[in-house]
């Protein structure tokens, strides 16, 4: 540690404390009140973002988590950028959306939530091994991400496969507030030796030994063409963030006394000092300059898009095939045509193809293009989410709706956020495929309908397939998206014919919407109830029509939408005020649904009194049994004697 200047290049040395510089200027900012929100400052692990983010090529990437500033600044250079982000500029590297946790620039990536980067990552990684180049990835974490589920997911998945990314933990010893020996049992680079994983260690203290076995790491997963892990041993000089600080003072400054830069500020104080002021004066005329900057607007930000149908009908044919037949040919024939086309999930490959035959053939059609995961729905939707950003078309598939509970973290703080928190630059087209619903005979946790936990995430198109049209008209309409798209196929629709319940006494109809609504009403008269049904429901109800009309002499309308997290509001609307009655039918649970929202939505727009109703299934766990499991999911007994009741 002695004559520190003589053993590492002074450029590495000018670039640590620039960073450093940077990140306490964001302090002393804060503590001013010109930064808005929160910070946390990479003091005393600069040479952690020197030694990887400043070793990469151009066309490498790195994805970074809430501590990004210095792997930033190494990897990017950019520190205007960075100081307009925290103090909420439209220049800034996200426009001031993502502040000090969510920035994107030159392929890099930040998140703040922890674990959930690292299947991203991967998956980032996976599309470049598949195109051929020899690029690779970096993706930072701390010590207490190690308590994350996604990281030995992804752990696993990118030993399985090969992904050339390579994991560096920067451990600082301190998860927040909580230290180490509070939370981590275990050793932590064993963690990796267990997916056998190759390993390297070094700390900030050393930064020369630790500058080059980065760069051996580093040149180990390009020409390996495998993962890495690498454990940086370092420690923060400041609190987690801003102020908060409970550390002992002690150990703090015993930290600070083995701080190469304060050890180098005393052994070099001149040639410090110098570079000190130069460094100091350009932040502050940058910071001088950028104050003077105006926020990005609203009206930048985000614009309310009208949701108006298209009014056209035409008729709705039959065809005689079943809905899994029609599914399985248009995959066969996009994953042949379209080199975008990846899908992921559990038992996918061939002969079994999946838990319901859908994937069947395709990894014999593109072996390279299809692969099977392990238990892993966290890691499927993470690295789904990172093709996509990589610009492939991945379908991930969650072979039960129940689990997509797993998968919540990924489309909800990642694949929802990307384009919105990162200033528009970047999308994230994924698809993620499940089946969802009862009927048969699968128990509590593989029976749900859980649609109303996702129409709700901004930014994330809902689709429920029905048999009332070829599978292929909605997946084509997917496959145009360049936002993340969640797909809900029935399970009991899997095995039925398009539109095979057809009866003369009704008309079938279609409109020309990218996700078409389906209409079914009487042919020689005016409908007296508007009925909504979707996915699975939308064929139950079908089957029910001249039931409901000879049993409670109304006459229905069924509409049946495929987009549900964008109901066809108008097209319902115009129908309840003709008929004067509004029925919504859901198959999972009524509270908080789907259901609750077209009905307020009709509401706000009619003047005149319309009867109104909402049938679904019974707050309770799907049973098994046939008899309790018919009886909880909306039947037709239970229709029709409440339209009886309600509207009768």
């Amino acid at each position: 540690m002695q004559s520190v200047s003589k053993t590492i290049s002074h450029r590495i040395i000018k670039e640590a404390i620039r960073i450093r510089r940077v990140e306490e200027k964001f302090l002393e900012l804060f503590s001013s009140g010109k930064l808005n929100g929160t910070v946390h400052t990479c003091v005393g692990q600069e040479f952690s973002a020197v030694a990887f983010a400043g070793q990469l090529k151009k066309k490498d990437f790195i994805f970074s988590n809430h501590r990004c500033h210095g792997h930033y600044i190494a990897f990017t250079g950019d520190i205007r950028g960075l100081l307009a982000e925290l103090l909420g500029k439209a220049s800034g590297v996200s426009g001031g959306i993502g502040s000090s946790q969510h920035l994107c620039n030159k392929n890099f990536y930040s998140n703040g939530i922890q674990g959930g980067i690292v299947p991203v990552a991967a998956g980032y990684a996976l599309g470049n091994k598949l195109r051929g180049d020899d690029s690779i990835g970096i993706v930072f974490i701390g010590d207490g991400t190690l308590g994350e589920g996604a990281l030995y997911e992804t752990m696993n998945i990118i030993s399985k496969w090969e992904i050339p990314l390579l994991i560096v933990c920067e451990n600082n010893l301190y998860a927040q507030s909580t230290p180490q020996h509070i939370n981590l049992a275990g050793d932590i680079v064993s963690r990796a030796t267990a997916f056998g994983i190759e390993t390297f260690e070094g700390d900030t203290w050393d930064p020369e030994f630790l500058i080059n076995k980065a760069q051996g790491a580093i040149d180990y997963v390009r020409s390996s063409k495998k993962p890495g892990f690498f454990l940086v041993n370092t420690y923060r000089l400041n609190a987690h963030s801003k102020g908060d600080d409970d550390r002992a003072k002690e150990e703090v400054e015993s930290y600070r006394n083995k701080d190469f830069l304060n050890i180098f500020s005393k052994e070099s104080a001149d040639y410090y000092n110098r570079y000190l002021e130069a460094i100091n004066r350009e932040i502050d005329e940058l910071v001088d300059e950028i104050l003077l900057e105006s926020e990005l607007p609203f009206e930048n930000y985000y614009q309310h898009k009208e949701i108006v149908s298209d009014n056209n009908w035409s008729a709705l044919e039959s065809i005689n095939k079943r809905q899994v037949e029609l599914l399985n040919k248009f995959f066969r024939d996009k994953i042949v045509a379209d080199d975008r086309t990846v899908f992921l999930g559990e038992d996918i490959l061939s002969p079994y193809g999946g838990a319901f035959k859908v994937t069947k053939e395709l990894s014999v059609l593109r072996p390279e293009r299809v692969f099977s995961t392990p238990i892993s729905e966290s890691a499927i939707t993470g690295i789904s989410n990172g093709l996509a950003l990589n610009g492939f078309k991945p379908l991930g598939e969650i072979m039960f709706g129940d689990f997509m509970t797993l998968a919540f973290d990924q489309i909800v703080n990642h694949a929802s956020k990307f384009h919105h928190m990162f200033n528009k630059k970047i999308n994230c087209p994924v698809v993620i495929r499940t089946p969802m619903g009862g009927r048969r005979g699968y128990g509590p946790t593989h029976s749900q309908t859980l649609d109303k936990f996702l129409v709700g995430i901004d930014n994330v198109k809902t689709v429920a397939l029905n048999t009332f049209f070829d599978p292929a008209i909605i997946y084509e309409s997917i496959f145009c998206e360049e936002h993340p798209v969640l797909v809900i196929e029935n399970k009991t629709d899997y095995g039925k014919r398009i539109l095979s319940n057809k009866h003369s006494h009704f008309l079938y109809e279609r409109n020309d919407d990218a996700y078409p609504v389906a209409r079914v009403r009487p042919a020689v008269s005016d409908p007296t109830i508007t009925i909504v049904a979707y996915g699975g429901m939308a064929d139950e109800m079908l089957s029910m029509l001249e039931a409901i009309f000879m049993e409670t002499d109304l006459k229905p309308e069924l509409i049946v939408p495929s987009l549900i997290s964008q109901l066809p509001i108008d097209i319902i609307t115009e129908s309840a005020m003709a008929t004067g009655r509004l029925l919504v039918i859901e198959e999972g649970s009524g509270y908080a649904g789907i259901g609750s929202e077209l009905l307020a939505s009709v509401a706000e727009r009619v003047e005149g009194p319309i009867k109104m109703k909402r049938i679904a299934a019974y707050p309770v766990p799907i049973p098994a049994v046939k008899s309790l499991e018919h009886a909880v999911l909306p039947e037709k007994q239970r229709i029709v004697k409440e339209i009886k009741e309600i509207f009768g």
